[in-house]
């Protein structure tokens, strides 16, 4: 049996207010609660993007970004960045590093989902093969990142919100980019 996980409740301030499991918090009411999300790069400086499992709370079958996830009690952002790979499409990484570290947004999926997240984002590099978890990720695509940016201005109801506006064009963005053209050889 696996570990269940749960959600940090934070207050508007970032102080941390308690803990709830993971699915019993994200409703049409989700409180406000800690998320990373990292967007992964190979040596070229492509990115892996993900189409989430049809299996998903919510935003179910959705491209986005390569991982998300909620951090526990006790474990540090790349920590928890370290935890998803495997668990998600079962690889690791290494250069985590923070591209939008005040990242926060409200967004409502179809079903009437909620998600309400302080989610600092992340990018790092692969440093394995990727063997997704089925009930995580129903397919990926390694995508350079300028295309991947001209898609999410020319439809962005494609993609998750999350992902649209962490690369939004500011600095989330040109953070990205940046960390893209240093892994190219």
């Amino acid at each position: 049996m696996g570990i269940q996980e749960h959600v940090i409740l934070v207050n508007d301030q970032g102080e941390v207010t308690g803990t709830q499991e993971k699915y019993a918090a994200h409703t049409s009411h989700t409180p406000l609660h800690l998320a990373f999300s990292c967007w992964i790069f190979n040596q070229q400086g492509q990115l892996l993007v993900t189409r989430r499992a049809l299996s998903k709370k919510a935003w179910p079958g959705v491209w986005t970004n390569s991982v998300c996830g909620h951090p526990q009690l006790g474990e540090s952002n790349e920590e928890a960045i370290i935890r998803r790979c495997r668990f998600e499409i079962g690889a690791s990484v290494d250069n985590i590093t923070p591209v939008h570290a005040d990242f926060r947004y409200c967004e409502t999926d179809p079903s009437g989902i909620v998600e309400n997240e302080v989610c600092p984002v992340y990018a790092a590099r692969i440093s394995s093969g990727i063997a997704p978890n089925r009930d995580e990720v129903m397919a990926y695509q390694w995508v350079g990142l300028e295309s991947v940016l001209h898609a999410l201005d020319a439809t962005p109801w494609a993609f998750s919100p999350w992902m649209v506006s962490e690369a939004a064009p500011d600095q989330g963005r040109d953070n990205l980019r940046q960390f893209a053209c240093e892994l190219q050889p």
